[in-house]
């Protein structure tokens, strides 16, 4: 891999993937909406071309996408946007990487996994997601396979870092960090994962820039499994917070989703505060070696470093 466009670049796995790619000395075509916070995050990077621009416009994808060897597919929507635009983005980005003869590299979750009744789960566990984005997920993994573009779809678990502003834990950072009363979503005593970003792009891109990694499904799990009050934990040593926590449940979401779209669509995926899916990571670390594992002591410590670094500008 020469050249690499990153579509998404301006969110939170989008942004690791950039700078693990012109780490390894890729050329990177960052490709986003937002032309303000891409030249904020890249301007001052080598052998990065910023492209704003929408992933909806075929011309601007094809422009984007010239040259380039592989597409990581790392752009978000909002929960109440998924059903509208996943597939229908995916679609387009398809067809593109047909045209242009560069691979599919997806950035993905645990929702296709739905509930599994063992833990940890590996790649070839059935998937029967119960859940609206479960489903959309899948559709999104099964349209991969039956195209023609080679293709890698790495699921993650919930993901914390740098510049991960759409994430679970990001609102009970952010308010760490700026001293405020602080909420944690889910049950506090339960183990889940969260990955760092930065781990997540160094595994992605070691499979990205292998030949027989393609077409094929892979999970990059976190350091380990935590529970909420293990992190709160690490977070008061490393910040010196002294306000209390607030545990956000089920049911007080199901209440502020009666007024707020996004918080409505996050209700059906709660189940997995309760029933975490674990990943394995048994097949890369055979297939591919060690995967990356920062501490979550470091990753939490470098993630608020950069919060507050943010908040400064």
């Amino acid at each position: 891999m020469k050249t690499a466009l990153v579509i998404g670049a301006s969110g939170g796995m989008g942004y690791a993937l950039v700078n693990e790619l012109v780490g390894r000395n890729i050329q990177v075509k960052a490709f986003a909406r937002n032309k303000e916070k891409l030249d904020a995050l890249f301007q001052h990077h080598k052998n990065v071309e910023i492209i704003s621009g929408d992933a909806f416009n075929e011309q601007e994808m094809m422009r984007a996408s010239n040259g380039v060897d592989v597409i990581f597919h790392a752009i978000s929507f909002p929960y109440e946007n998924w059903e509208k635009l996943h597939i229908r983005c995916l679609d387009m980005v398809i067809n593109i990487a047909e045209r242009q003869g560069a691979k599919i590299a997806l950035v993905d979750n645990i929702y296709a996994y739905g509930r599994q009744s063992t833990n940890p789960v590996i790649e070839q566990a059935r998937k029967e997601p119960q859940t609206k984005k479960g489903k959309i997920r899948l559709t999104m993994e099964n349209k991969l396979k039956d195209s023609n573009v080679p293709s890698l779809i790495v699921h993650f678990p919930d993901l914390y870092g740098p510049n991960a502003e759409n994430t679970i834990l990001y609102e009970t950072l952010k308010n760490v960090t700026q001293g405020k009363k602080a909420n944690f979503v889910g049950n506090m005593q339960v183990e889940r994962e969260f990955l760092y970003t930065v781990d997540a792009a160094k595994a992605m891109v070691e499979l990205a820039l292998r030949d027989d990694t393609y077409n094929q499904n892979w999970n990059v799990p976190a350091v380990h499994p935590i529970a909420g009050e293990q992190l709160i934990k690490i977070l008061r040593e490393i910040t010196d917070y002294k306000k209390g926590i607030r545990t956000v449940s089920k049911g007080m979401v199901q209440m502020i989703g009666i007024f707020s779209p996004s918080m409505r669509e996050v209700v059906e995926i709660l189940y997995l505060t309760e029933e975490p899916v674990i990943l394995s990571g048994e097949k890369y670390e055979k297939e591919i070696g060690a995967l990356p594992r920062t501490s979550y002591r470091v990753g939490l410590e470098e993630t608020i470093l950069w919060m507050n670094k943010r908040a400064l500008k």
